[in-house]
C-alpha cells in the first residue's frame, strides 16, 4: 500500500509546488526511526495548523505503513524518491549521520528546504559542503538544535547575561548517567558515540557563553566496556576562550550517581541545576556588601576570616516539555520559509559547535 500511495504522488506532480504565506508548510520526514518518528513525526502531528506531513521516506515497509495510517501522506523507500516529490517544502533528514551531508545537499538541489538532525554532520569539511549548496541554491539549511530553546538554557543564559553572579569564571555542563548501549550509536562507522550523540547539544550551549573563534581545549575519551560498539562512551572536554569562563564540559554513561546539569561560579555569586528541571542561583551585591580591605595584621583568635554577606536567592521552576522546544523550533522555521525572515538556528552558527568536535577528535582519538 505504501509503496503504491508513493509511486501514484510522484506522478501526480508535475511541478515544484510552493505555498503561500497562509498554507500549511508541507514537510517530507526521511528517516522514520528515534529521531524521524520519536521526535519530528510526534512534534508535528501536534501542531498541524501550520504544518502537514506531505511524505515520509523509510526502507522498512511496515514504518512507512505505520506513517501512511497516521498522516495519509506519501510513503517512499528511498532518498530519491522523496525528494523528487514536488508537493514537499521542507525536508527533515532523520537519517544516520554519516548520510546527513548528501541526503541533504541532494534535498536542497531538489529545491527543498532542509532542517538536518544533530550531529549536522561527521566532519567539518560535510558541514563547509553542506553550507556550500545552501548559498548555491538559496534553500533553508537549519539544524535540530533543539536545546537552544530549553528553559533552563534560556534560564542559565539569561542569569548570565544580568550580571548579578559577576565575572563568570568557571562553568560545568553534565549529561552524565550509567547505562549501556548496544545500538548503532556505538558505532563509528555510523557517527555515533557520546560527542556526537550528546555533545552536539551541551556543547552547542557552551558556544553561547564566548565569542573566541579558537579557544584553548582540552578533551580525553574513551570506549568503555560500556558501549557494544567501538564509539566513545566517556567525553571530558576543557575550553578556555579568551574573552569567557573555563567551560567544563562532561559526558559519559560511567555515573551512577549523577552530577548537577549546571554549575556556575562567578565573583559575586553561583547558579546550580540538578536536574534541569530547577534551576537556582544565589548572589550579593557588592554595593551592598562591607568594603574589602586589605589587613595584614594577626587575626583575632588567629582565625580566619569570616563575614555575613547580604545574600538574594532566586529558583525557577519552569513547566518541563521536551517537545516545547521543538513547537519554537518549528514555528521559526515555518516563519522564515513564508515570510523570508532571518533563521533562528542559522548553519553558521551551528558550524562552531562542530569545529569543536572535530578538535576534540583530533585530540584524543577513539
Amino acid at each position: 500500500m505504501a509503496d503504491t500511495k508513493a509511486t501514484n504522488g510522484a506522478e501526480a506532480n508535475g511541478g515544484q509546488q510552493k505555498g503561500t504565506s497562509e498554507e500549511p508548510l508541507r514537510i517530507g520526514i526521511s528517516g522514520l526511526g528515534r529521531s524521524g518518528w520519536g521526535i519530528h513525526a510526534n512534534v508535528l502531528a501536534q501542531i498541524g495548523e501550520k504544518f502537514s506531513v506531505t511524505a515520509v521516506c523509510d526502507p522498512d515497509p511496515a514504518r512507512q505503513e505505520e506513517a501512511v495510517d497516521r498522516f495519509d501522506c506519501l510513503a517512499y523507500s528511498t532518498i530519491d524518491e522523496i525528494i523528487a516529490d514536488k508537493a514537499v517544502e521542507l525536508l527533515v533528514v532523520a537519517t544516520p549521520s554519516q548520510l546527513h551531508v548528501s541526503d541533504a545537499s541532494a534535498a536542497m538541489r531538489a529545491g527543498k528546504h532542509v532542517i538536518v538532525e544533530k550531529p549536522m554532520a561527521p566532519t567539518l569539511a560535510g558541514v563547509d559542503e553542506m553550507i556550500a549548496v545552501a548559498e548555491e541554491t538559496g534553500m533553508l539549511l537549519t539544524v535540530n538544535q533543539n536545546y537552544r530553546y530549553h528553559a533552563d538554557f534560556l534560564k542559565v543564559k539569561e542569569v548570565v547575561d544580568s550580571g548579578v553572579l559577576g565575572r563568570i569564571v568557571q562553568m560545568r555542563i553534565t549529561g552524565n548517567g550509567f547505562r549501556r548501549r548496544w545500538d548503532w550509536q556505538t558505532l563509528k562507522k555510523y557517527g555515533g558515540g557520546d560527542l556526537n550523540n550528546k555533545g552536539a547539544h551541551s556543547i552547542d550551549w557552551a558556544i553561547h557563553f564566548f565569542d573566541d573563534p579558537n579557544p584553548e581545549i582540552f578533551c580525553q575519551m574513551e570506549t568503555t566496556p560500556l558501549f557494544a560498539g567501538d564509539a566513545e562512551s566517556h567525553v571530558k572536554l576543557v575550553i578556555k576562550p579568551n574573552d569567557g569562563p573555563v567551560i567544563d564540559v562532561e559526558m559519559t554513561n560511567c555515573c551512577a550517581y549523577p552530577q548537577d546539569a549546571w554549575l556556575v561560579m562567578g565573583t559575586q555569586g553561583t547558579l546550580v541545576s540538578a536536574d534541569r528541571r530547577t534551576v537556582n542561583w544565589k548572589y550579593f551585591d557588592p554595593e551592598e556588601a562591607p568594603p574589602l580591605v586589605l589587613d595584614t595584621k594577626p587575626t583575632p583568635d588567629r582565625s580566619y576570616n569570616s563575614e555575613s554577606l547580604p545574600w538574594k536567592e532566586e529558583t525557577f521552576t519552569p513547566e518541563f516539555n521536551f517537545f516545547t522546544g521543538m513547537f519554537s523550533l518549528y514555528e521559526d522555521i515555518y516563519t522564515t520559509i513564508r515570510t523570508g525572515e532571518q533563521a533562528a538556528i542559522t548553519a553558521a552558527s551551528v558550524r562552531r559547535q562542530v569545529e569543536i568536535l572535530e578538535r576534540c577528535r583530533e585530540i584524543s582519538p577513539v
